[in-house]
């Protein structure tokens, strides 16, 4: 069945507001209630907030809860090709139809009244999870914390703070300890609360909202530490020492989400065959993704070619340091981002690994940065820079010169999806 029904639906939510982020939660309120406030009946709730690596994080969860036989709702944003990978009911995407209906249910309890995209689609989804019989609910903040949408569980089961970096400043604050703060409002009275490593700023935040509101931190470097270790991970708690796998998801950055999702797993009793499965069997599309099929892959077969969506200077650090990691070749750039990104700070890292960076414009994003531009701010971090009309010609223009090059594809997850949407 194709999409076109909740896409119709989508579409008339996107007009119930003139903008497209408003942080309060009072609509948010008010549809869960006039909904029978299905936010209270959702199987135990573990909430994740961050910068980066909050939706890995999630991935591995699920995938240690799932081999552990645990039935799972996951809720995420955004999506790559669908709407429907937003929202997980019991391990399996929301179907077309039960997509269409929730929304159209969600559309008319609201009656019209003012209240975004993100607000209504996360009601929508909260009330298709509170429906269907799970053990756990997966709930990834959209932006912030303390006023996002997903932030209307009174007493989740656990909490999860991943790295805090800067992004999003508009909404958020621009210093770190005003965006930690954001993060931290996730944090719940009593309610035990998993922290990935994070800047002395952004954690003495955290620690003080946790101390406020009696909520015991797991956090790293004090209550839990992870490690690679002769090619294997390595995580230490106070339980004692578990040897695992590497993650399945590639990247350094890998290493310290997977020692978060551990801690979290070890917090719920979770057994040896959760942890290898956290390891073995997580997935995440467009987070340094090997690109094997499609017609990118059929036009340029000698090329390795690797997606990655992440579009912040945490994030293009992130990547430099994983393509030095990797065996030498040629690396070329084709990259895509939004006018709210700070796009040199992505690219700084980034530059020392790059032999040219194409600049494309994203396709049908209102925000997108010309490609002129990007490859004007590229070249003031020292990169080698030209523009190409769209992805498949910036990589030809990279196997004329280099028929065996390494290709990533970066610097957006719109630019992403609309990849993944074009190889099927």
């Amino acid at each position: 069945m194709t999409s076109a029904g909740s896409d119709v639906i989508l579409e008339r939510m996107m007009a119930l507001h003139p903008k497209v982020m408003d942080l309060v939660l009072d609509r948010v309120w008010r549809l869960l209630g006039a909904l029978g406030n299905p936010e209270r009946d959702l199987p135990p709730v573990i909430h994740l907030a961050g910068t980066n690596g909050k939706g890995s994080t999630q991935a591995m969860i699920r995938a240690g809860l799932e081999a552990a036989g645990r039935r799972v709702h996951a809720y995420t944003s955004p999506h790559l090709a669908r709407f429907h990978e937003r929202i997980r009911l019991a391990g399996e995407l929301i179907s077309e139809e039960a997509l269409s209906a929730i929304l159209d249910e969600c559309y008319a309890v609201n009656g019209g009244e003012t209240i975004t995209y993100f607000e209504i689609t996360t009601c929508a989804g909260i009330l298709a999870m509170a429906r269907c019989e799970a053990d756990f609910t997966l709930l990834e903040t959209g932006l912030g914390g303390r006023l996002d949408a997903t932030n209307v569980v009174e007493k989740p089961a656990m909490t999860v703070i991943t790295p805090i970096s800067i992004d999003h400043e508009q909404f958020l604050g621009n210093t770190l300890t005003k965006i930690a703060g954001e993060k931290a409002g996730i944090i719940k009275r009593g309610v035990p609360c998993v922290v990935g490593p994070q800047p002395d700023e952004a954690m003495d935040v955290i620690e003080a909202r946790a101390q406020a509101l009696g909520a015991p931190l797991i956090a790293h470097g004090q209550h839990w530490h992870v490690y690679q270790e002769r090619g294997r991970l390595v995580f230490q708690d106070e339980t004692g020492l578990l040897d695992l796998p590497l993650p399945n998801l590639p990247g350094a950055h890998q290493i310290q989400n997977a020692g978060a999702a551990l801690a979290v797993l070890r917090h719920l009793k979770m057994g040896e065959t959760a942890f290898e499965g956290a390891m073995t069997d997580a997935d995440w599309p467009a987070r340094m993704q090997r690109l094997r099929a499609g017609p990118l892959v059929a036009a340029a077969p000698d090329v390795e070619l690797w997606l990655d969506g992440g579009h912040n200077p945490a994030a293009g650090e992130a990547l430099a340091k994983h393509l030095a990691g990797l065996p030498s070749r040629p690396t070329f750039l084709i990259c895509g981002m939004l006018n709210t990104k700070d796009a040199s700070g992505y690219m700084r890292p980034l530059a020392v690994q790059a032999q040219q960076l194409i600049a494309v414009s994203i396709p049908g994003e209102a925000n997108t940065l010309p490609a002129e531009k990007t490859a004007e701010m590229a070249q003031g971090v020292g990169l080698d820079a030209t523009i190409a009309p769209n992805v498949a010609q910036a990589l030809a223009k990279i196997t004329a010169q280099e028929p065996t090059a390494r290709v990533l594809i970066c610097g957006s997850l719109y630019l992403a999806g609309h990849v993944l949407r074009e190889i099927g």
